[in-house]
C-alpha cells in the first residue's frame, strides 16, 4: 500500500501567506471585469489621449527646412506644410484636414523632438 507522502504545514502555510500578499488590480474592459497584476512599467506608461488632428505633431525628431505656409493661411487637406529632415532624408509633411493656420510653433534650421506641436489649425 502506497502512503502519501508528507506535507509540511509549515511550507503549507508559506505558500498560503505568499497568495495572500498578491494584490491585484481589477480592469474593466467592455463591461467585463478581470483581475491582473500590473507592472510598474505599465503604471508608469505614457497615457493614450485622443489624436486632436489640429495640433499637428512631429512623427520623428529632426530638423525643420522648409516651412511652406504663413499664420492666418487658409489650406487644404493634402497641401504642403513643410520639409523635415531625419536621418538625411528629407520628408514632406501635408496638412491631414483643411483649415486655417493659427499658429507656427517652429521655425527654419529649428531642431525638433519627436512629438512636438509644429502647427496648430483653426
Amino acid at each position: 500500500m502506497a502512503t502519501k507522502p508528507k506535507t509540511s504545514t509549515k511550507a503549507s502555510a508559506i505558500k498560503e501567506e505568499e497568495v495572500s500578499k498578491v494584490r491585484f488590480k481589477t480592469l474593466v474592459i467592455n463591461d467585463v471585469k478581470y483581475k491582473t497584476l500590473l507592472t510598474e512599467k505599465f503604471k508608469n506608461r505614457e497615457k493614450w489621449e485622443e489624436p486632436n488632428l489640429k495640433k499637428i505633431l512631429s512623427q520623428i525628431p529632426g530638423t525643420v527646412i522648409k516651412v511652406y505656409v504663413e499664420e492666418g493661411q487658409k489650406v487644404k487637406e493634402g497641401d504642403l506644410m513643410m520639409v523635415l529632415e531625419a536621418m538625411k532624408m528629407k520628408n514632406k509633411i501635408y496638412f491631414p484636414i483643411d483649415g486655417t493656420v493659427k499658429k507656427i510653433y517652429v521655425t527654419e534650421n529649428e531642431k525638433v523632438p519627436k512629438k512636438h506641436l509644429m502647427v496648430e489649425l483653426k
